[in-house]
């Protein structure tokens, strides 16, 4: 073994050593026992270590992946490159090259996303992210059947986003996995796979582990150079190791004293002394293996390189810039590769460009544009041309980041100004698919800075507004929209819809009647003429943007056209969710939900973005009495807000979910998924989050029989005259505060704001019915014994109260709960049976036990006051059921929920005992059964409404 491999291994280990504990911990984390059974999971599924440059990150993967390896487990590694961060992709092709046979053995539609994703296959459309990380979860599940499986992703701050995110897909999905994901990454705010409160930490080193890293070189240095190496190192391992190197067999710290710059630069520094030691054919070469990826390039790679055991680069191993050892070439680290390139003489760089791009040629049109680009000094039409063309690729590979980057670089090498202004707009509208605000945000303010056009930075500014709209930074977001919907209202009134719709958007989430006044004083002005159809998309957008900001004053010809627009866009789920929206607005329940159903299953991948208030549809499931599916909701809108990044939009996911929690009677998880929601937002700028926070809150405290308490939550819903706090979301929760006020001596209180709300009702529009059956009900609970009865049959003859099942059902409990307190025990015993059938239908414990109890006293015989089996699964396990019962394989179940198979295995053997059933087969009567009950209590509701 030569003397540069032995002082690379002892550099190695020596970080190791200082890095023990750390490594201790990962260790454990991930030779904890492996899930050999369904009902077993490994303690951690995502590892994730965070730590700058030379920290150590990779030493210790190294370690781990070993010891792994020896254990009898399969390691599967990707290293992130700069190089490939703009390659959609990129690094789940070098994780998966190693079993890259397998993926034949996978299901049809899951193999073809794989080889589009790959650029092995040609495609139209886009492939679907979800499919995609549904057939890496299966292929990996697949591979740890047969061992214990560990992948190890370094360097993931600069891996691809597409990569990234179907890792964070599986990721999600490995509960039942023996499979472990160890994740290094110098950005701590890296999106996606490294989460919140990372797994582990590299912290500088100490003094004292620094000075036994040290100690542990070839060459200790001593003295006056030794402090100068701790000072200057400020306890990098790689620092201290390389600038130890440096500085052998010299006393005097003026070798590495280069003043006050940062690390890396100082580093660069070294390496450039080192690069420019170099013969020059040896330096050719090491500039052009810095160039490209040098892990295990791909042979086209290999055949531009020296042989790996070419005489050529014993003098940059031997400077220790390149290493060789198991038949691999590679710089000696990440940062080594960076600063050899930045150091390389800007010639030898466009060269070796120049090269990579001849080489890629036309078996890899992206490659080659990017290297003809990095080595294009000057303007260039036809390089712009075709980095544009790899845009638009990227983009049907869902590479949103790609595309972007791609575009930026173009309208750089652009020689019109025009044209360069028109692909900085580009780049910023695929940058708002990404979810990273400050990348949209420095795109736009390029497009500012290159233009005198006043429509291109309006455009620009919208991306903004746009992508900022999904954040906590209301205010900030609709002035954003608002002045680019000022400027495009003279020019481009279809664009100027599209700001105001997103304004819109805003104003339902502040709630702020400001906002209101904005919108409509500027709405007339991007509002088509009348001549125009509602069909067109900027008369719908602007008519949308009227009905999201102030549903009451929406024109009722809107609402009688959503069916026909329905229909006509049944292969658009971006205007059916617009569509559905609007429908719930204005109250049309069972069309709301329908379109959310169409728009979902039109819809062939999940969105980048919950626009077009998608989240709601969570909201319209409930209101539908399809509560399962409100949770499905929630949790996919939970999955897209926390991969991008959006704390606003997990806010209202996690404000609904508490919602559904304390409906159920999970009071402690609607309390921590409410307060988590208040966490993220501030009230002042997010109404929306605000009541249905302080709803779920409400209703858990009625769940306690806290009526004080209670009656607290209801009453921020509410102003002292009965004005909502939230234009929309406050009306529902007025019956709740009617009978919390009763029980804790604030009748006075309530019936002031149930005036109020009375009082609205003229101007309510289509939300009027609803609003008048609310009211009745809670005149009915506050008014004197007598007159209550009118209240109540005014209240159940609404026919907006019979499309909400569990509402009509509370109308009916109280009702039957007023007759038994009358002593009128046989006109109370049929609302209390309808009411509990309701309830147990919806699996709403508290509401059941309450009805149970009612028919109890009014002598009525009752079962146990349980949900149905069913009812008690997951969701998720909910789902499964249905599928395997309809005969699906669990692969093929697996495929539809973009889960692995053994997670439906897993389910459905916790499922099986709490169902009561041993086989399969008899999944069919589970579900036929619960579907006969259902269309009784649907039946029943339906008669109750007549």
């Amino acid at each position: 073994m030569d003397e540069y491999t032995v002082t690379t291994a002892r550099c190695r280990s020596g970080t190791a050593l200082v890095r023990q504990a750390e490594l201790d911990r990962l260790v454990a984390a991930v030779t904890a026992p492996r899930a050999a059974e369904p009902a077993a999971r490994p303690a951690e599924a995502l590892l994730t270590v965070v730590g700058e440059s030379g920290a150590g990150r990779t030493t210790l993967l190294e370690a781990v992946a070993a010891r792994f390896a020896a254990d009898g487990g399969r390691v599967l590694r990707a290293d992130g490159s700069r190089s490939e961060t703009h390659l959609a992709f990129s690094g789940l092709h070098q994780m998966l090259r190693p079993v890259r046979g397998r993926i034949d053995a996978l299901p049809p539609r899951q193999r073809g996303a794989l080889h589009v994703a790959f650029g092995v296959a040609e495609r139209r459309g886009a492939p679907d992210p979800m499919l995609i990380g549904t057939a890496v979860l299966t292929l990996l599940s697949d591979l740890a059947a047969e061992r214990p499986l560990l992948v190890v992703v370094d360097d993931a701050q600069w891996a691809d986003p597409a990569s990234l995110d179907a890792l964070s897909f599986v990721a999600r999905r490995l509960t039942d996995e023996p499979v472990t994901l160890l994740v290094a990454t110098g950005d701590p705010t890296l999106r996606g796979l490294a989460v919140r409160e990372p797994a582990l930490v590299l912290e500088p080193l100490g003094r004292g582990a620094s000075e036994r890293l040290l100690d542990l070189q070839p060459r200790v240095p001593t003295g006056v150079t030794r402090a100068s190496v701790l000072d200057q190192a400020e306890g990098n391992p790689l620092a201290l190791v390389e600038l130890a190197r440096a500085v052998a067999g010299h006393d005097s710290a003026s070798r590495t004293g280069y003043g006050p710059l940062p690390v890396t630069e100082r580093l660069g520094r070294v390496y450039a002394d080192r690069l420019a030691a170099l013969p020059a054919e040896t330096r050719r070469a090491v500039v052009r293996l810095a160039t490209v990826d040098g892990e295990d390039p791909p042979s086209t790679v290999l055949s531009w390189l020296p042989d790996i055991a070419d005489p050529v680069w014993a003098p940059a191993e031997d400077a220790g810039l390149v290493r060789r050892s198991g038949g691999r070439l590679r710089c000696d680290h990440p940062l080594s590769r960076l600063a050899i390139y930045h150091a390389a003489p800007a010639e030898e760089r466009r060269a070796a460009h120049l090269g990579l791009a001849g080489l890629f040629g036309d078996q890899d049109p992206d490659r080659h544009a990017w290297h003809l680009a990095a080595a294009t000094s000057g303007p260039s039409a036809a390089v712009s041309a075709r980095l544009e063309g790899g845009a638009d690729r990227a983009r049907h590979r869902s590479g949103h980041a790609a595309a972007a980057h791609m575009l930026e670089r173009a309208a750089d090498l652009h020689p019109d100004r025009d044209e360069s202004t028109r692909l900085l707009g580009a780049a910023t509208r695929a940058a708002v698919l990404t979810g990273r605000l400050d990348s949209v945000e420095r795109l736009a303010a390029r497009v500012r800075a290159a233009t005198d056009d006043p429509t291109a930075a309006a455009l620009a500014a919208l991306q903004v507004g746009r992508l900022m709209l999904l954040t906590n930074s209301h205010n900030a977001s609709f002035g954003h929209l608002m002045r680019p919907a000022a400027v495009l209202a003279g020019t481009d009134p279809a664009a100027a819809a599209e700001a105001l719709a997103a304004a819109a958007v805003v104003r339902f989430y502040s709630g702020d009647a400001a906002q209101l006044h904005e919108i409509e004083r500027l709405l007339p002005r991007a509002s088509p003429p009348d001549g125009h159809r509602l069909g067109e998309r900027g008369a719908f957008l602007a008519a949308w943007a009227g009905v999201v900001a102030h549903p009451e004053a929406a024109d009722a010809r809107f609402a009688l056209g959503l069916p026909a627009l329905a229909a006509a866009a049944a292969e658009e789920p971006r205007t059916l969710i617009l569509l559905a929206t609007a429908a719930w607005l204005l109250d049309e329940t069972e069309l709301a939900a329908r379109t959310y159903d169409a728009a979902f299953a039109a819809r062939t991948a999940q969105g980048p973005l919950p626009d077009g208030l998608a989240g709601v549809a969570a909201l319209a499931y409930l209101d539908q009495g399809r509560w399962a599916r409100a949770q499905t909701a929630c949790a996919e809108l939970a999955a897209v807000a926390s991969s991008a990044g959006l704390d606003h939009a997990t806010a209202c996911a996690a404000a609904t979910e508490a919602l559904l929690c304390a409906l159920r009677g999970d009071v402690a998880g609607a309390r921590t998924r409410a307060r988590y929601a208040l966490s993220l937002v501030d009230p002042r700028e997010s109404r929306s989050v605000l009541v249905l926070a302080h709803r779920a809150l409400g209703t858990a405290a009625t769940v306690e029989g806290d009526h004080r308490t209670a009656f607290q939550h209801y009453r921020a819903l509410f102003d002292d005259r009965g004005n909502p706090t939230h234009y929309h979301l406050s009306h529902p929760a007025l019956p709740g505060l009617a009978a919390a006020a009763v029980r804790a001596g604030r009748h006075e209180d309530a019936s002031r704001i149930v005036d109020g709300v009375e009082r609205s009702l003229a101007e309510a529009g289509a939300s009027a019915p609803r609003r008048a059956a609310l009211v009745r009900l809670s005149r009915a609970v506050l008014a004197p014994a007598e007159e209550a009865e009118h209240h109540f049959t005014a209240a159940l003859e609404n026919p907006a109260l019979a499309r909400r099942p569990f509402e009509r059902a509370q109308a009916l409990l109280a009702y039957g709960e007023w007759l038994r307190r009358r002593r009128r025990i046989s006109d109370a015993r049929p609302p209390l049976v309808e009411a509990d059938a309701v309830f147990r239908r919806l699996a709403a414990q508290p509401w059941v036990a309450r009805a149970q109890s009612e028919l109890r006293a009014a002598g009525a015989r009752t079962g146990p006051a349980k949900p149905d089996a069913f009812a008690g699964l997951t969701p998720q396990q909910q789902q499964i059921v249905r599928l395997a019962a309809r005969g699906l394989t669990n692969r093929e179940v697996a495929e539809r929920l973009y889960l692995s198979p053994r997670t439906v295995g897993s389910h459905l053997y916790r499922a099986f005992p709490k169902l009561g059933i041993t086989v399969r087969s008899q999944l069919r009567h589970v579900v036929d059964d619960m579907a006969a009950e259902a269309g009784a209590g649907r039946d029943a509701d339906a008669r109750g409404g007549a």
